[in-house]
């Protein structure tokens, strides 16, 4: 989602304050990658993409993710190979309509990517939404493909949504909404039907999600916000637990994540222009350097919605500022919802 601040001297000063404080995102590598390689963070350097809204790693293409603009692009998916940063493949999806506010991408054990137009500007007014689908290409370079498109409702009505998450064992699809009060975890239903409307039910909470990834095993599930990520045991079609917290990077508008293809290191991104995707590595999955994660009594529901401790540009705890930071970025949202985009339905 763009944040578009209001144009008075308050929101100047508020974003003041949040620069002030904003960190640069550091790349840390992770060991254990393919051959003993080590997956490292990598800069999206081509101008298209903006506003880099979610992230997929590819399988059949070593080191290349997948990841589109959020709104106001158009039916395109971009591969991006992390040894140069440079995009090697734009897939127009033909077969839907125009595409309304894409958060999220997520690779199938299909071999299939699901592209995620669930989010809402609007807060939840949106009746439905959709999800697209298509067979990752085997060649890279620039192609057109035909997609399946699927209407999506809520059991307990609209939303605003930002993640999605294919479980890479059994297929099922999982919708993270974004909300400080309602937000949750929804499965879908097992097989998903491009005739009919398919309803997502509420199956845990998990407030103020920007996006979600299963672990290449499926035995975890990271989620991140803002300020936060955890990373939760999965058995039974739940996540179980609290979990454990992630030292995510601070990265500000803070939009993706996903594994890397071996599940050695998360990847995490963020929109604007020439992003950084920053590799973090997953405690025991390769033998990763630095902890990567630590365990707490934070509950669940502060998978993305509260304050938390996280890198800083020297790897040290982000806890410099946090108040003022917490503060600012608050005061920030609180105007956003006064001067919120309002795109056309």
């Amino acid at each position: 989602m763009r944040l578009l601040p209001p144009p008075t001297a308050f929101s100047a000063a508020v974003s003041a304050a949040v620069l002030v404080l904003l960190p640069v995102a550091p790349a840390f590598a992770a060991t254990g990658g393919p051959s003993g390689s080590a997956p490292s963070g990598f800069t999206i350097t081509d101008p298209r993409i903006k506003e880099s809204s979610g992230l997929a790693a590819s399988r059949i293409h070593p080191g290349v993710y997948w990841t589109h603009n959020d709104s106001d692009d158009g039916p395109y998916v971009y591969a991006v190979d992390s040894a140069t940063g440079k995009t090697v493949a734009r897939v127009t999806l033909t077969g839907i309509g125009k595409p309304r506010d894409v958060e999220a991408i997520s690779l199938g054990p299909d071999g299939a990517l699901y592209v995620g137009d669930i989010g809402d500007n609007r807060d939840g007014t949106w009746d439905h939404v959709w999800i697209y689908r298509f067979q990752e290409p085997k060649q890279l370079g620039d192609t057109t493909v035909k997609a399946e498109q699927f209407t999506v409702r809520y059991e307990d009505g609209p939303r605003n949504a930002e993640a999605l998450m294919v479980h890479p064992v059994t297929g099922r699809v999982y919708i993270g909404s974004k909300s400080e009060d309602k937000g949750g975890l929804y499965e879908g239903p097992e097989k998903l039907s491009a005739s009919g409307t398919n309803v997502f039910r509420r199956v845990a909470g998990l407030p103020w999600v920007t996006d979600g990834a299963f672990s290449p095993d499926g035995k975890r599930l990271t989620v991140r916000g803002y300020f936060l990520a955890r990373t939760y045991p999965w058995k039974d079609g739940r996540p179980q637990g609290e979990g454990e917290r992630i030292d995510a990077p601070w990265q500000g508008q803070a939009e993706s994540v996903t594994y890397t293809a071996d599940g050695s290191a998360l990847m995490f991104g963020a929109e604007g222009a020439a992003s950084r995707v920053v590799a973090v590595p997953v405690p025991g999955a390769g033998g990763g350097a630095g902890t990567g994660a630590s365990g707490g009594a934070d509950a669940p529901t502060g998978a993305g919605g509260g304050q938390a401790d996280g890198p800083s540009p020297a790897g040290g705890s982000f806890t410099k500022g946090a108040l003022v930071l917490a503060g600012a970025t608050a005061a920030l949202f609180a105007a956003k919802r006064l001067f919120r985009r309002r795109p056309k339905p």
